[in-house]
Formats: C-alpha cells, structure tokens, sequence
C-alpha cells in the first residue's frame, strides 16, 4: 500500500494544524463516536503495543506515562495486564473527558510537540500509541520521551505507516541509534487499523 493511499483512508488525516485538529476531536467525542469508530475500525495498536511491552517490563510496579492516551484505551491495555502507577497525558481535554474512572492515577493536558514539564529521568518506562500519526506528534517529540525516561528505561510506542518517512521517523529513530540514546530492542511492522488496512510499526527502545 502506497503513502498516497494510506493519506485519504481518515478524515482526520487531512488536517495539517494543532488548532484543526483539537477542533476535530471536540466533534469526534460527541456521543462516544471516537470509541464506536475504534471498535467498528478494529483499532488493535493498543492491544499489540502491550502486549509487547509486557514482554520487556515484568515489574508491575512501575511508573508509567502514557502519552497522547487519548480515551484511555492503552491504560485499559496496561491495567489488564497488572500495571496500575500510569499517568495519562493529551493534549485533547475532549478525550480526557472520556476516559473511564480508575485508569489513570493521574491525567495531564499537555502537548507532546512542544518542551514536556516532567524533570530529566521521570518516569520508568513511556508508551505512546496512535500519537506519531498525521497531523499529531512530530518525530522530535522522541527526544524529549527520552529526556524524561530513566536510565534503562522502556518506551513502546507505533508509528503509522503512512508518516514513517513522511515526517522522518526512519531517520529520527537512525540518529537516536547512533547518537546512543537508546537501543532498539524490537522494531516491526503490525496491524494497527484492521478494518482500514493501516499498518504500523511498533517499536519498543531501552533509553542508554
């Protein structure tokens, strides 16, 4: 499937602007419609997001940032699984506003682009699924994950397959690399919107 395809498979793809895109999401909310699409679309990144983290992450005890967590479907994943210290963050208060009780231990609204408010060495371990996508988080946005994360710490996170290039991750994820910021444990492609046939890598990295 080619880029140009993979462009025009979502309305939202469309919008190039941080102002459109929270505008969109104010009418994507409404009426649970965000969560119905999930679920007709056959959304599975968050799904194969943690189950892959789980195999790199055995403490459960470990506090966690899920960022761009949208309506919490990723903290729903984490809480399956055991983990129960997560913070959610967003940069849509529309989507924050749907996430179920007893999640998240705490929610914050900022945006991934610009310089994060968490100290150097934060967190133990970062997951950001469905965020590297058009329109949304830019590749930069790797550096300050990594700034926040601990030493040895996991991030897991998808980048769809039509911006991979587009908005040069392939090299962000090369730089990264080389410049010894982290090393890549597991990079592959998986299935992300089923019913769309959108693909995405899935990556999960140890920060150095």
């Amino acid at each position: 499937m080619n880029t140009k395809d993979i462009d025009n498979k979502i309305p939202i793809y469309q919008l190039d602007s941080k102002e459109k895109v929270l505008k969109y999401y104010i009418n994507w909310t409404k009426k649970g419609e965000y969560n119905k699409n999930m679920i007709s679309w056959n959304y599975q990144a968050p799904q194969n997001t943690v189950k892959l983290f789980d195999k790199h992450a055995p403490n459960k005890d470990i506090n966690i940032l899920d960022a761009g967590c949208g309506s919490g479907l990723v903290g729903i994943e984490l809480q399956k699984f055991g983990y129960t210290k997560i913070t959610g963050a967003d940069f849509s208060q529309e989507m924050l506003d749907l996430i179920p009780n007893n999640i998240y231990h705490q929610l914050e609204l900022i945006d991934l682009n610009e310089k994060l408010k968490y100290e150097d060495n934060f967190f133990d371990a970062i997951t950001c699924v469905g965020t590297f996508t058009y329109g949304h988080v830019k590749a930069n946005a790797l550096n300050e994950l990594i700034r926040i994360l601990k030493k040895k710490g996991l991030i897991c996170f998808t980048i769809n397959e039509g911006i991979y290039k587009k908005y040069q991750f392939d090299l962000k994820i090369k730089q990264l690399s080389d410049d010894k910021l982290w090393d890549i444990i597991d990079i592959s492609k998986c299935s992300y919107i089923v019913n769309k046939e959108i693909e995405a890598w899935l990556c999960i990295a140890k920060k150095n």
